[in-house]
């Protein structure tokens, strides 16, 4: 069985290669949808005038790959709240979008909405609506980054990373309910993947963290609440990220190699149970689109099966 989807989410160069990457999806086909004209040409929507969305179809597999899943990926792809323009995009061409051809994942898509509203507090500006119509992209816009893999993209590149390493972590922790088990291949499969510095989980226990699974450099035992970057997150119960260790106030030193760091909290309902902290040998390496995949990985290793 085969279902579609129509996602767009500003240039279709970005957005075809992420979905693309995601096991379960069988194929991706860039092109124009819900406009006024038919059959138009690349350089007739890039005037703005046609009223189509640069947009991707993509067919999947229901058995082996959620549309819920799709729609998360899709959502941490872009800036729900950038009206016609994605990256350095700009125009009517590059509005974000999720058009659907059978009402039956009305139910899915309303709920990945309510998702984001929850998460970052107001409403996308995301068009939502049945698929009007679409019309593929000339054969030369058709998989632009696997035939021109230094072209360009709007999409950070480290997501096309993170897109893999959430649904490979989902296949590896599969049904494990030990919760050391799932930090240790967790911590490994980060590192293995991204080559981060240090990767590794600080657990709550009292009021204190203490050193949980990890790869890299050996690192501080226990650190206390509102201490140093972890233990600032814990008591925020926020993502932190530090272009510079150098410039937090009362930042723990557990190697002299780290340059930044990014410290996610892991939740057992509202309260924080451990944080996931990652460091850097460069500085300024994270941003918030580290933040939206490494909370949803952070969600996958202490999920309602650990």
């Amino acid at each position: 069985m085969t279902k579609e989807i129509y996602l767009a989410g500003g240039c279709y160069w970005g957005t075809q290669h992420l979905f693309s990457l995601i096991d379960g999806v069988r194929e991706t086909t860039v092109g124009f949808a819900n406009g006024h004209t038919d059959s138009p040409t690349y350089e007739e929507v890039y005037t703005d005038t046609t009223g189509h969305a640069e947009t991707v179809r993509v067919s999947y597999n229901p058995a082996a790959v959620s549309l819920d899943f799709l729609l998360a990926c899709f959502f941490r792809s872009i800036d729900p709240f950038s009206l016609n323009r994605q990256g350095g995009d700009v125009g009517t061409r590059y509005r974000t979008g999720v058009y659907y051809t059978s009402e039956e994942d009305l139910p899915a898509i309303e709920a990945a909405f309510r998702q984001v509203e929850k998460r970052l507090g107001r409403r996308p500006v995301t068009e939502c609506g049945p698929l009007l119509n679409f019309f593929p992209a000339e054969e030369r816009h058709q998989d632009y980054l696997k035939k021109n893999p230094g072209g360009y993209c709007h999409i950070p590149l480290r997501t096309f990373t993170y897109v893999r390493l959430l649904q490979d972590l989902g296949y590896l922790l599969g049904d494990e309910t030990d919760i050391v088990a799932r930090m240790a291949n967790a911590a490994s499969l980060i590192r293995e993947r991204t080559g981060f510095f240090w990767v590794g989980f600080y657990r709550v226990d009292g009021r204190q963290l203490v050193l949980g699974p990890f790869q890299g450099t050996p690192a501080c035992q226990r650190i206390g609440f509102g201490k140093g970057v972890c233990g600032t997150a814990w008591q925020r119960s926020e993502t932190i990220i530090v272009p510079d260790v150098e410039q937090f106030p009362g930042h723990i030193a557990c190697s002299n190699a780290s340059r930044s760091e990014i410290v996610v909290p892991l939740r057992d309902g509202k309260e924080v149970c451990a944080v996931l902290d990652i460091d850097s040998t460069d500085i300024g390496t994270f941003d918030l689109s580290d933040a939206l995949w490494l909370e949803a990985i952070a969600e996958t290793v202490y999920s309602a099966k650990a």
